[in-house]
């Protein structure tokens, strides 16, 4: 079964380019990118987030965050706030125009992404998302133990 581990890599990564194009196509009608988007749907059903854990739910880097914030106040779709809690963080929330953005494209968009399910059965999906699941847990784990090794050798 390893024999087959170059073809896996090669169509899991062709699906997710291909996964990655074909959101994209009905998001760039929003005159919108993936990334910002993918913001706009993660605060919009929250009353903001810091930027740590956006950046943690949504998978960007915080560099890169920074700049879809600032893109995404210029459109005025998000705000920042300071923190009640701690006077060094912000908080981003939607403004009225990203939430009313948010709630007329976010269902319109999973319709769209659904279509990629319609020829799945119920089992098909279940036995799909099991088998993601346990290679990202592979990944994490394999991951972690390369990390240790980079702090042991440097200890050494």
């Amino acid at each position: 079964m390893k024999s087959t581990f170059p073809t896996v890599l090669r169509e899991l990564l062709r699906t997710h380019q291909a996964f990655l194009s074909y959101a994209a196509s009905h998001v760039q009608k929003l005159d919108l990118t993936l990334p910002q988007f993918d913001i706009i749907i993660t605060l919009g059903n929250t009353d903001g987030l810091p930027y740590k854990i956006l950046g943690e739910k949504t998978l960007i880097t915080k560099g890169t965050l920074t700049g879809v914030i600032s893109r995404l106040e210029d459109k005025g779709l998000v705000q920042r706030d300071a923190s009640k809690t701690d006077g060094r963080s912000q908080i981003i929330r939607l403004t009225e125009t990203g939430y009313a953005l948010f709630e007329r494209t976010f269902p319109e968009h999973l319709l769209f992404i659904n279509r990629l399910f319609d020829n799945y059965s119920p089992e098909d999906v279940i036995n799909l998302e099991a088998a993601l699941k346990q290679l990202h847990e592979a990944v994490i784990s394999l991951r972690s133990e390369e990390q240790e090794k980079i702090v042991d050798d440097t200890e050494a």
